[in-house]
């Protein structure tokens, strides 16, 4: 699932656990796709391309059994439950590892199978295959982030944030659209520097925008 969906992802959250911080959610979401951002630029996780890029379909997330395995994803979160559970609130601690083990469903859900259950251990990986149907997938990712927009009850600017970046990344589902992607056949890395950059400014976006409804929300259990 592309960024700003994923950021979507921690709107809900913050609806049902109204306490915990909406920055710590939105970085939570996310862990697993900077962790993958991290060892694909140190090497130790790998990216490829089709001679020619005209879709997602054509991106290839070969190797990274530990940024995105199940296993690898329940560990981390299983991690930030026992820290913040000491350091915060109970409640803060669960909205968090909630937030990190819904990157990987989410992943699993539109992936082709390339998320490992057990990193070296299990030959058979996970994903529904979702991507190899790129308008089907747009379709449903873009409802995914308007459904979380709406259950969160976001304001007009946060509602045009979630759409303006799906839209732009419509030509990576649709190969008669020819967009960025075209230019990172054969240069993963410059995907994952664009994943990286679509990470960090989503994040930011939705949080300056998602405030209002935010704060509101912890005011009524004030």
């Amino acid at each position: 699932m592309f960024a700003i969906n994923h950021a979507a992802t921690a709107l809900i959250i913050k609806k049902r656990y109204r306490t915990a911080p909406l920055a710590w959610l939105l970085v939570s979401v996310q862990v697993v796709e900077m962790l993958w951002v991290v060892l694909n630029l140190m090497g130790i996780e790998r990216t490829s391309t089709e001679a020619d890029v005209a879709t997602v379909s054509d991106i290839h997330l070969e190797y990274m059994p530990y940024s995105h395995s199940l296993a690898s994803s329940l560990v981390i979160a299983l991690i930030a439950w026992l820290l913040l559970e000491k350091w915060a609130t109970r409640r803060i601690a669960i909205a968090v590892a909630i937030g990190i083990v819904s990157h990987i469903v989410l992943d699993i859900l539109t992936h082709v199978p390339d998320i490992a259950i057990v990193p070296f251990v299990f030959e058979q990986k996970l994903g529904v295959g979702l991507y190899s149907m790129p308008l089907a997938a747009f379709a449903v990712e873009t409802a995914y982030g308007l459904a979380c927009w709406w259950l969160f009850r976001g304001n007009a600017s946060l509602l045009a944030t979630i759409v303006a970046f799906n839209l732009a990344n419509l030509s990576f589902f649709v190969a008669a659209l020819p967009g960025p992607e075209t230019l990172m056949a054969g240069h993963p890395l410059w995907i994952v520097g664009a994943v990286g950059a679509q990470i960090v400014v989503t994040l930011v976006l939705v949080g300056v925008f998602a405030r209002p409804t935010a704060k509101a929300l912890e005011r009524q259990i004030a």
